[in-house]
């Protein structure tokens, strides 16, 4: 209830805050402009035009948002793009999650609008931001040199990390571990020595709620789960040449130790099918001693818990050395979303359309986009956006609060890193200066752009390969195979499969879209 109030006073008092806003000096037409928008995405499929955020923004612009969004009843925005793509009848604006491989696809083939020129002679804020930023213009073009979508770009480093029950390490006299080999013994010692207190062998030493945080153990033995914030991707060698990590002896080595600790009982036995609730569960059931997650969600813990668990404390520490030596995180907040808008050939308005995008680049637009409404969400202190208390203070997240508010959505903006640092907790905040003390990030692989015919090798190879490469590791962390004993075998099937040539497709395009 408290949250349908807050949104109910949003919407009745947004027109007032409305007209005080569109006082500065944003107008974009002189008489209102309709443009049809589908915009598809995780949290809603559709756009909803009383969002106190486009509210706001109707009024500062002229511009008035329409959904038009094709697949409502799908969530699965793939789904919702095809069939979108398929009826033809495009509207003005095509928006939402995971739209950059339709859009520079079918861009150099007319259904969408480059937007180089338009940028450059419209919307200063946004190409303002490419010049502070090089090498994202390039991250986000197309295989014709255009790009076709103005991205959702998230703003901050660090996102997950290390975590560890510290109320468990000083009830078993133990330190944090600081290398792969002290991690093992101390998950042992959480699987042996009862520190839950219970007088049972219940506890499960490491675990994830996304199963594939499992692969971030390769790590430890100096193989790479991935080369970016997406599972499983291709990543840049040292040589500057892309490869995919599950293809790389270091692979091989890293899966032999996961499996060994899989069957010793150090990783929990339901890691690929308890699902996203292992982390409430396992920590509100004192069963949960170490896992890597996100730093702001995972520390609330801390709090939610104080009352529940006696001394519970589960705190972000460094990731342990490799075998090799080196300390690393290998996740890092990407700087470009495939998510975003874009222009479709069907809009007969592309200046003005480019114009509101540039809107939310602006400093009044990208508050309203991360933060709300300015008097109804968070006010403006000593030059700071601040959150209200009702906000911070409410049962539902912050995050979930603005994306009732029309905030924080998948648009073409830029992302404030303020609007999630007010809701961190305090020992996030000093993980994430630990993380940031010792210089732990390392570069992602932003993706590349395929032409027709390298994206025709890569459809035709690559899913299978990712599906053959998954269902192998699988089989060998649950021990229903031996990866030293199948690798080769295992890497002729690759070959067999078509990696090579999709290795190639994908290093050429590289090398064209990065080469200055």
């Amino acid at each position: 209830m408290r949250k349908l109030t807050l949104t109910a006073a949003l919407c009745a008092s947004t027109m007032l805050t409305a007209q005080a806003l569109a006082e500065n000096d944003h107008r974009i037409v002189d008489e209102p402009l309709v443009l049809t928008i589908h915009m598809h995405w995780p949290r809603a499929q559709g756009y909803d035009e009383n969002y106190p955020v486009e509210r706001v923004a109707r009024e500062m612009t002229g511009i008035h948002l329409k959904d038009a969004t094709a697949g409502r009843n799908s969530t699965d925005s793939n789904e919702a793009m095809n069939l979108l793509l398929a009826k033809g009848d495009m509207p003005d604006i095509v928006g939402g999650h995971l739209i950059q491989q339709p859009v520079n696809q079918y861009g150099p083939e007319g259904a969408f609008l480059p937007l180089n020129d338009l940028v450059e002679e419209h919307a200063p804020h946004i190409q303002a931001f490419w010049d502070s930023h090089p090498g994202l213009q390039e991250a986000i073009s197309s295989y014709d040199g255009n790009y076709y979508y103005i991205p959702y770009l998230p703003d901050g480093e660090f996102g997950r990390a290390w975590y560890i029950r510290q109320d468990w390490l000083d009830k078993l006299g133990l330190e944090q571990p600081t290398n792969v080999d002290e991690y093992y013994e101390v998950l042992k010692a959480f699987r042996d020595q009862d520190p839950n207190g219970n007088g049972l062998k219940d506890e499960i030493p490491y675990f994830a709620r996304q199963w594939e945080e499992v692969n971030r153990l390769l790590n430890l033995w100096d193989a790479r789960s991935s080369g970016s914030d997406t599972y499983h991707d291709f990543y840049v060698n040292d040589e500057g040449k892309v490869v995919h990590p599950y293809a790389l002896e270091a692979y091989r080595d890293g899966i032999a130790h996961i499996a060994q600790w899989y069957e010793e009982g150090l990783i929990d036995p339901e890691i690929f099918t308890r699902g996203s609730s292992s982390r409430d569960y396992l920590l509100s059931e004192n069963l949960g001693g170490s896992t890597h997650d996100w730093f702001a969600s995972t520390s609330g813990y801390n709090q939610a818990l104080a009352d529940k668990i006696e001394g519970f404390n589960f705190i972000p520490f460094l990731p342990p050395e490799s075998a090799g030596g080196v300390r690393m995180e290998e996740h890092r907040r990407i700087p470009i979303k495939p998510d975003g808008w874009a222009i479709s050939y069907t809009n007969e308005h592309p200046v003005e359309t480019i114009k509101y995008f540039d809107f939310w680049f602006t400093e009044e637009g990208r508050l309203l986009a991360n933060f709300g409404v300015e008097g109804e969400t968070w006010d403006m202190i000593d030059g700071e956006p601040v959150f209200k208390p009702e906000v911070l203070n409410s049962d539902s997240p912050v995050n979930s609060q603005m994306y009732l508010v029309g905030a924080q959505i998948y648009r073409g903006y830029w992302q404030d890193y303020r609007y999630e640092w007010q809701w961190t907790s305090e020992p996030a905040r000093k993980g994430i200066e630990l993380y940031k003390a010792n210089d732990l990030l390392i570069d992602q692989f932003l993706g590349v752009s395929l032409n027709q015919e390298e994206q025709a090798v890569y459809d035709k190879y690559w899913p299978s390969l990712r599906t053959y490469m998954l269902e192998r590791q699988q089989a060998w962390i649950l021990g229903t195979g031996d990866v030293e004993a199948d690798w080769d075998e295992y890497m002729a099937q690759l070959e067999r499969m078509g990696l090579s040539e999709v290795l190639e497709v994908m290093n050429s395009a590289y090398s064209r879209q990065y080469a200055g």
